[in-house]
């Protein structure tokens, strides 16, 4: 795992249904190694993001700028750790993270987590709130030969800050590479591509955002919402 943090990174995502994935993680056994953290290999995660009071960086993501930011406190539970965590997506369509171990997670910041956040983004520290709970279950695999990862997100479940409204995507499957330089010769690539899923932006936060909050603007994610209400009977193709 140490020679795959790829901090800095191209990531390709594609979604699909549970019921696909057994069949495509026996395409790739031979490629991949399973990371197996204190004997599990599935584990769990547990996430709060902050924004803006007016949703500066989903926003962002919504209206496709780049140069964006997004915030938050991320728990590995099944290793006891949690940082403060900042993802920077360049100009270039490259995914910068940066991060800082912390004790616990914070529903106020802390002086040291602002320092932090103003010092890695362009964000004041004052101006941001926690907004969003996310937790799910992930598989992480590593390529036997490229630096490459694959992570497989399942169990996804979404609450508002204050856990008023609260959405369980039970059946949905979130698959994302993570490469140096992107390149469509990865053996998960491939293998997604001949089960005819294709490649599908699918943002954690924004898609948690629109399912939990009414107030914000959807517009660009009212498709990846069809696709994901489609997958619940289509075995997970996509037309």
């Amino acid at each position: 795992m140490d020679n795959v943090k790829l901090l800095n990174r191209s990531d390709t995502k594609f979604i699909l249904n549970t019921d696909m994935l057994a069949e495509i993680l026996m395409e790739v056994q031979d490629k991949y190694r399973v990371l197996s953290t204190n004997g599990k290999r599935t584990n769990s995660y547990k996430t709060l993001y902050f924004d803006t009071k007016d949703y500066s960086s989903y926003i962002n993501h919504h209206n496709g700028k780049l140069n964006r930011f997004k915030i938050r406190f991320r728990e590995y539970i099944d290793s006891g750790t949690i940082f403060l965590e900042i993802k920077f997506k360049n100009n270039k369509k490259k995914t910068i993270k940066s991060r800082v171990k912390n004790p616990i997670i914070e529903g106020e910041l802390s002086p040291s987590s602002k320092a932090f956040i103003e010092e890695n983004s362009i964000y004041k520290a004052d101006d941001l709130k926690a907004v969003l709970w996310n937790s799910f279950t992930r598989i992480t695999l590593v390529h036997k030969t490229k630096k490459e990862r694959a992570t497989i997100d399942l169990n996804l479940s979404f609450s508002s800050y204050d856990g008023e409204i609260k959405k369980e995507l039970p059946h949905l499957i979130i698959v994302e590479i993570k490469q140096e330089k992107m390149s469509g010769n990865s053996d998960f690539i491939k293998a997604l591509k001949k089960n005819y899923i294709r490649q599908s932006s699918m943002s954690k936060y924004c898609i948690g955002t629109v399912l939990t909050n009414k107030i914000v603007k959807a517009n660009k994610f009212k498709e990846q919402i069809i696709k994901i209400n489609k997958l619940k009977n289509d075995r997970g193709i996509i037309a």
